[in-house]
């Protein structure tokens, strides 16, 4: 597998006050479907502060096709979650012009690897 095609991201995420049991049960339903769904999904790790109030994910995707079913896959999620937590994201890689456009009508800020720019 090429790393070069690989997708990484990280979602930062922010726990609406007294919604942390909602959270976490969205969540935990979230990596379900990426255990039994998503073999192109390579890591999918959450991670929280002290307080549990913040949150990241970091992802790893084996290529921008892996990405986009990930998408599909947490979509339907996506709205009860957004009741919960508000999130944000970037992405570091060379997505699909496809993976690209999805992103950014999420909101998320794709970066480039600057290989190219030295």
């Amino acid at each position: 597998m090429s790393t070069s095609q690989q997708i990484r991201g990280t979602a930062r995420i922010t726990i609406h006050e007294g919604r942390l049991e909602e959270f976490r049960r969205l969540a935990a339903r979230c990596v379900e479907i990426v255990r039994a769904e998503e073999p192109g999904t390579l890591e999918y790790a959450f991670y929280l502060d002290a307080d549990g109030t913040h949150w990241l994910v970091h992802e790893r995707y084996r290529d921008s096709a892996a990405g986009l079913e990930h998408m599909d896959n947490i979509g339907a999620l996506m709205e009860e979650l957004s009741q919960v937590c508000t999130m944000t994201g970037e992405v570091c890689g060379t997505p699909s012009p496809e993976l690209r456009a999805a992103l950014e009508a999420g909101g998320v800020t794709v970066y480039e690897p600057a290989d190219s720019a030295w």
